[in-house]
């Protein structure tokens, strides 16, 4: 090869790196992030839902009981917690996980949502998924009419229970969308975040204690649900917060339950370590100063409650205060003045009340007068004319006085 020809080659060769990079981005390859031993992964900020790494994204792969998410979201959404249901007989295959109901048992939602987030409850799913549409069969085409509202082009559901099946099959992006959707949902997220609880349709109630290792072993995880058969592997949707963020992760296929908990804390781990904890908003700390009319010290604004946010390098944090550009007294110590706004990259993340940090008298008449520049302007004027007067009138007097000496010597000259 000439020289004269190397510029071309090296722009054809930059240009075919480009479009590769181009089509293996397209297809879900990772840019950054941890190398885990899992079959697929992806970790996602949980307020935006934006990905941070991943790995076969879009890859389809079994969901094992991760499937009881959509189970229990569809649930939450069209049965009442407070609804007892009678639970019909379910036939295991081995090693199935159960709840352990009884075939006629009364129980309510709320109890089998706990009973299937935190057992793994497959009868709980059959139950759940037969109350809300009749049959299981019905149920699963809802299943699949919601992934498709939802945006989960990448997965379809064969049953509600999690079993493998030969269209039963998810993508870490869909399972982490999913994650994000049921966290986000307040009655979901207490039940998918509990380590213990109590099954108060039980006579005598029972108490339970959540079989998710990732959570009971992890202070800062909020949940979501496990999965776990032959053909599939381990899987974990998890959430976890730390550092005021919250972070979605999807692990799909790792070979045991210990290495799904430790990849799933390193990928969540290296996605904290993007984040700085801002504190925007403090309680011990006023916000802003309004200008206060007739004094010379401005109030203080304080807010009830402090604001944390997750920030990322090269993210934008502000604060947006509405409030008076002047106060006048009487003003009462804890009265609300107005809102603070915390924005991050000029999208509103948290708006707080703020109140008055001190107590402002009502002005007085002098306060009034000395705080008014027409008046204070007025009064040097009257002084200036009363002291011109004054002039005037000493000046008036010695004229005076000197005129009657003057004509006292003509007199006494005569």
């Amino acid at each position: 090869m000439s020289r004269r020809n190397w510029p071309a080659v090296a722009i054809l060769s930059l240009t075919l790196w480009l479009v590769g990079a181009g089509f293996a981005h397209a297809a879900g390859a990772p840019e950054r992030g941890p190398k885990l031993d899992a079959k697929a992964w992806i970790v996602i900020d949980a307020r935006t839902g934006e990905p941070l790494a991943g790995h076969a994204v879009d890859r389809h792969l079994g969901m094992a009981s991760t499937t009881k998410m959509m189970t229990g979201y569809l649930a939450v959404r069209k049965l009442p917690l407070r609804e007892k249901v009678t639970a019909g007989k379910y036939d295991p295959d081995p090693a199935e996980s159960l709840m352990g109901l009884e075939p006629g048992q009364v129980v309510s939602v709320r109890d089998l949502l706990y009973g299937l987030f935190m057992l793994s409850g497959n009868d709980a799913a059959v139950t759940l998924a037969k109350t809300v549409s009749g049959s299981e069969a019905k149920f699963v085409k809802l299943m699949n009419r919601t992934a498709l509202r939802l945006g989960l082009d990448d997965t379809h559901y064969d049953n509600p229970v999690g079993l493998d099946g030969p269209s039963h099959y998810t993508s870490a992006d869909d399972l982490a969308k999913l994650g994000r959707v049921v966290m986000g949902m307040p009655r979901l997220r207490k039940i998918a975040g509990s380590r213990v609880a109590k099954l108060t349709s039980y006579r005598p109630p029972l108490t339970i204690e959540t079989t998710d290792s990732f959570l009971r072993d992890n202070v800062w995880a909020r949940g979501i649900k496990t999965g776990h058969t032959l053909g599939t592997g381990y899987t974990l949707a998890s959430d976890g917060r730390k550092k005021a963020t919250e972070l979605i992760g999807a692990v799909i296929g790792t070979p045991s339950e210990t290495a799904r908990n430790g990849e799933t804390v390193r990928l969540l781990d290296w996605g904290f370590s993007l984040y700085d904890k801002r504190v925007p908003i403090k309680v011990d700390s006023p916000v802003r100063a309004v200008p206060v009319r007739y004094e010379d010290q401005d109030l203080p604004v304080f807010s009830k409650r402090r604001v944390r946010i997750g920030v990322r390098k090269g993210e934008r944090l502000t604060v947006v205060t509405t409030l008076p550009d002047e106060v006048e007294g009487p003003i009462l110590a804890g009265r609300k003045m107005g809102l603070a706004t915390v924005r991050l990259n000029g999208q509103p993340f948290a708006t707080v009340p703020l109140f008055a940090g001190r107590t402002v008298e009502k002005p007085g008449l002098i306060d009034k007068l000395l705080g008014n520049p027409l008046w204070i302007a007025g009064l040097l004027l009257l002084a200036l004319f009363a002291i011109i007067a004054s002039l005037l009138l000493v000046r008036r007097r010695r004229e005076r006085k000197a005129r009657k000496r003057l004509q006292r010597v003509l007199r006494t000259r005569r």
